[in-house]
């Protein structure tokens, strides 16, 4: 499957969950809600992936954690947050950088227009 077609798939996701629980609550249960949701639409999902980070081709202590990873191509970065910030964007811009992937969605579901807290960042695609 494509990045676009699995794109597709978590787009509807996103809005079923935001649809049912509706902005407020805590990051963890639209993580949790989303995975369950991505799962019942035949997708592999993988939480709290750890993404590690090297210096000068030696690992770091510190690693970074992708919140989603779906079909092991599309990251997820799940906010519920007043307004997504800079740092937000380049968050999910270096994950991909680190790992290689082509396709994050970066999603805020503390919001009441949603249409304007889903973005795709790509990198290559």
């Amino acid at each position: 499957m494509h990045e676009n077609e699995i794109s597709y798939i978590i787009r509807g996701a996103i809005y079923e969950v935001h649809n049912h629980l509706g902005p407020g609550l805590f990051e963890s249960v639209y993580v949790k809600a989303l995975i369950r949701e991505l799962q019942t639409k035949g997708l592999k999902v993988h939480r709290h992936v750890p993404v590690p980070v090297y210096y000068k081709g030696l690992p770091l202590e510190e690693n970074f954690v992708l919140d989603i990873l779906v079909e092991g191509r599309v990251i997820i970065e799940v906010k519920s947050v007043e307004a997504l910030g800079k740092f937000h964007h380049k968050q999910i811009i270096n994950y991909l950088k680190l790992t290689k992937h082509k396709l994050g969605i970066l999603v805020n579901f503390n919001t009441d227009d949603l249409e304007e807290s889903i973005v795709r960042k790509v990198n290559g695609l």
